[in-house]
């Protein structure tokens, strides 16, 4: 489904944790951003079975924009995911989303964040080395529609605090 351009003034855009009723807004939102979508029952899984799962949706005009996922495990966090309506990318909603990841992160405590990105997602991996990610090592045929390899990243919490 498109969403208008214009329908994202500047700064109004809600961030707030993910609840069981927005689950058809972020498959919307899936479907329209990755080849291989997560199903219903695998976001259900994550905010009702997962103990280590945490879910932000960003969410403008009544509408989901965009979300993303971390598990924080002991000291450790990682990116499940983080995705943006196409027609909304390019307007600093993935990066509201990663920073809203952060500030969870630093609310308990968490030491070190890491996440997968693709190789060929140059504008991804450029707003995570901004955010003080740094490419650790490379996971061979990552990616099941079409092989592509993923490109590890790590950053310490504790020094993205003046970023957030």
């Amino acid at each position: 489904m498109a969403i208008s351009k214009d329908s994202v003034p500047a700064g109004q855009v809600e961030y707030r944790p993910m609840a069981l009723k927005d689950i058809d807004g972020v498959l919307d939102v899936e479907r329209q951003a990755f080849a291989t979508p997560w199903s219903r029952q695998a976001f259900l899984t994550e905010l009702v079975d997962n103990q280590f799962a945490h879910y932000v949706v960003a969410v403008s005009s009544n509408r989901i924009i965009g979300y993303a996922g971390v598990w924080l495990i002991v000291d450790e966090a990682h990116v499940t995911n983080i995705a943006v309506h196409p027609d909304m990318q390019g307007k600093r909603v993935g990066e509201g989303l990663l920073k809203q990841l952060f500030v969870l992160a630093v609310s308990r405590y968490i030491q070190r964040i890491t996440l997968e990105v693709r190789v060929s997602n140059s504008v991804a991996q450029n707003l995570y080395r901004k955010y003080g990610f740094q490419g650790v090592g490379v996971r061979k045929g990552y990616y099941t529609d079409n092989g592509e390899d993923a490109l590890i990243m790590w950053a310490n919490v504790p020094d993205m605090t003046d970023r957030i």
